[in-house]
């Protein structure tokens, strides 16, 4: 198990488990996934420029306001077959997945990016563990 994974472990836990903090926790948890598989942020970034969003996630990364994206322009950026995997994996319809992956994303992007760039790997660990130990609820609006 690596370090995203066990720290997506925590999240969800800190933040129910089941009932009305799992999808939350299961996105956060797919987030480190897609994080972990393409190599870090930045490989994850690149996946959205790859796929002409690259302004989209450049703004997540910037100290200004943040460009929304859609559950439609999510799938388009990993791909129908990866988000169907992603909802299997989560147990959530894929829709959901899309939908609130694209809701969640750009704000984690954010928070673990506040200074405006990217910085070092254990940097975006320190973020993510910072946010299991309680900013997620204020990042998700709780």
């Amino acid at each position: 198990m690596g370090l995203f994974d066990q720290i997506a472990g925590q999240a969800l836990g800190a933040l129910g488990g089941s009932g009305g903090g799992a999808p939350q926790g299961q996105l956060f948890s797919l987030i480190t996934s897609l994080v972990t598989q393409h190599g870090g942020l930045e490989g994850l970034l690149k996946q959205f420029a790859a796929k002409g969003l690259g302004d989209h996630a450049a703004s997540w990364v910037s100290t200004g306001k943040n460009l929304p994206i859609n559950g439609e322009q999510l799938t388009q950026v990993f791909g129908a077959e990866k988000v169907q995997q992603l909802a299997q994996q989560a147990g959530l319809p894929a829709g959901a997945v899309s939908a609130g992956l694209a809701d969640l994303l750009p704000k984690v992007v954010d928070h673990l990016t506040p200074q405006g760039n990217i910085g070092a790997q254990d940097g975006i660990q320190a973020g993510l563990q910072k946010l299991m130990q309680g900013g997620l609820g204020g990042l998700l609006g709780r």
